[in-house]
């Protein structure tokens, strides 16, 4: 016999139920504090208004696209490669760190002989061929070194080994380069707005969110259009019957994570365009954060990678201004969080927990085979 709701109701089960309506309920309470009532007494008609304008709401939608198509570059390589191995490679963020960082240097090589400026979609290319060209060596090293000799082992050792393998890039390239923060060059054709159907945006996020479009579409077209990425759609569905049919599944692995340090490299150049600076541990909160998405998304799914970084790019961009900024406390904070937008992280790993309780196989979800499901 089918056991009723109120039966089914465990402990665990209110805790989290009692979880998300809180959760909800400073979303709605904050959200209804930003957007306050007009009303000049009790007796008159409120009408709903917004604390900013709506070129404000345009400008943090507009960055969190360009913020989200970076988180989305990184995403791929975690669900590629979770895809295919069925392991989180945490090193991931650091690949993205790598490329940024080894290209700055060329960048600022140009900026200081002026051929950045003089031709600057040549030096952009340049950069952004150098930072993919880094971040695929050291995926590929990682993925010969640190991931393949334990393939066949249990999950926890390549995650051991990937947290190993993400302390020594971050500490290499501080010992090697400084700790300290590095300005990348700014190209001046990249300054300014340009203003599309009357809206002014920024020339650098315009960039960033339509060479990121482009790079996904390459990257989805290729997996789903090629040969080889039929065969590695075949090994992600099951590795040893791919084997069994053919399928170089060594060198499926390697392609996936020559592609992931690719797309990463790009991010990478892209999120200094936006960002301005990079560092030794720029990689990590990043990588995080893309991590975030690929399970928000769907991990072990591309398009569903590419979706849940541009979604949590813009809830991270808008999420803070909408929620916390209008959440008064009586006694605690009667005017409002007073900086919302240092909490822009508690909203995103909010969300990474919310989705792993309540919907683990994310938007998308989780494309397996049926004897691994």
């Amino acid at each position: 016999m089918q056991r009723s709701f109120w039966q089914r109701l465990s402990i665990i089960n209110t805790y989290l139920w009692a979880f998300r309506l809180s959760v909800l309920l400073v979303v709605v309470w904050g959200s209804l504090g930003t957007f306050q009532a007009g009303c000049r007494s009790a007796l008159t008609i409120c009408d709903f208004k917004s604390k900013y304008a709506p070129n404000v709401w345009l400008d943090l939608l507009v960055f969190g696209l360009s913020q989200g198509s970076v988180y989305a570059l990184i995403a791929l390589g975690y669900t590629m490669v979770y895809g295919i191995l069925r392991m989180i490679n945490f090193a991931h963020g650091d690949v993205f760190m790598a490329g940024a960082y080894t290209a700055f240097y060329l960048a600022a090589a140009f900026g200081r002989s002026g051929f950045l400026n003089r031709s600057p979609l040549i030096s952009l290319a340049a950069v952004l061929a150098l930072a993919m060209i880094t971040a695929t060596a050291i995926a590929l090293i990682l993925e010969r070194v640190a991931y393949r000799p334990l393939r066949r082992a249990p999950r926890l050792v390549p995650l051991i080994s990937a947290i190993g393998a993400s302390f020594f890039l971050e500490y290499a390239f501080r010992g090697f380069f400084g700790s300290g923060f590095q300005a990348y060059p700014e190209w001046q054709i990249f300054t300014g707005e340009w203003v599309i159907a009357g809206i002014g945006i920024l020339r650098t996020q315009a960039v960033v969110i339509v060479a990121s479009v482009l790079l996904m579409a390459a990257l989805y077209t290729f997996v789903m259009r090629t040969k080889t990425g039929t065969a590695m759609r075949a090994v992600s569905e099951d590795l040893e019957v791919a084997s069994l049919m053919g399928i170089d599944v060594d060198r499926v692995i390697v392609i996936t994570f020559g592609i992931g340090g690719a797309a990463a490299g790009a991010a990478g150049v892209l999120y200094a365009l936006v960002f301005k600076q990079v560092h030794f541990f720029m990689g990590f909160f990043p990588g995080i954060k893309a991590f975030t998405a690929a399970v928000l998304g769907g991990i072990g799914n591309i398009p569903g990678a590419m979706i849940g970084g541009l979604f949590l790019g813009i809830f991270e961009s808008v999420g803070p201004i909408l929620f916390l900024e209008g959440l008064r406390v009586p006694g605690i904070y009667p005017t409002g969080i007073p900086a919302p937008y240092q909490l822009k992280d508690v909203i995103a790993f909010t969300m990474l927990v919310m989705v792993l309780i309540f919907r683990p196989s994310g938007i998308l979800g989780e494309r397996l085979a049926t004897k691994k499901a």
